[in-house]
Parts: structure tokens; C-alpha cells; sequence
């Protein structure tokens, strides 16, 4: 194997476990987003309250959308996964 394979292939192996770290962490902070969406649903429920708030899931998705757009990603994708995150919250939180 050439040199330049060799470094083409350790930069890969590099960028590969960087990626996997991140990954990582955003799984980790989804779970963390799950826990604070059981606990929220949990202070509702004690109160008396809805636990759907479709006002605040609308302010959830326009604020996602416009932290997308400060660090130039795709508004309209950052939008659809945490309309995802929020489908996992409600139904880890149907399942108390």
C-alpha cells in the first residue's frame, strides 16, 4: 500500500471515530431530552394539566429551526427530527 493510501486511510479511521463519538453523544442527549420530557409530562399530570401542549411543540419546532438556519443547516431537516424527537417523547411518555 502507498503512503498516500495509508494517510487517505488513517484520516478516514479518524474522521469514522469522530463521527461514532458524536453519534454517541447525541444519543446520549436524546435520552437526556426523553427523561426531562417524562419528568415535564409527570409535573402536568400532578397539576391537573394536559400533557399535550401543542402551542409549546409548535415554539419547540420554530426555535430549531432557527438555531438550523445560525449555523447554515437545512431549516426544514433540523424541523423533521425534532418533530421525531418529540414523537419519541410523547410515546416514552404514554408508556408511564
Amino acid at each position: 500500500m502507498s503512503a498516500r493510501f495509508e494517510a487517505v486511510g488513517n484520516d478516514l479511521e479518524r474522521l469514522r471515530a469522530e463521527i461514532e463519538r458524536i453519534d454517541r453523544a447525541l444519543v446520549e442527549l436524546i435520552a437526556e431530552r426523553v427523561d426531562a420530557a417524562r419528568a415535564t409530562a409527570a409535573a402536568k399530570r400532578a397539576a391537573g394539566l394536559p400533557t399535550l401542549d401543542p402551542p409549546q411543540e409548535a415554539a419547540v419546532i420554530r426555535r430549531s429551526a432557527v438555531w438550523a438556519r445560525q449555523v447554515g443547516l437545512p431549516a426544514e431537516a433540523v424541523r423533521d427530527v425534532f418533530w421525531q424527537l418529540i414523537g419519541l417523547s410523547r410515546r416514552s411518555e404514554a408508556d408511564e
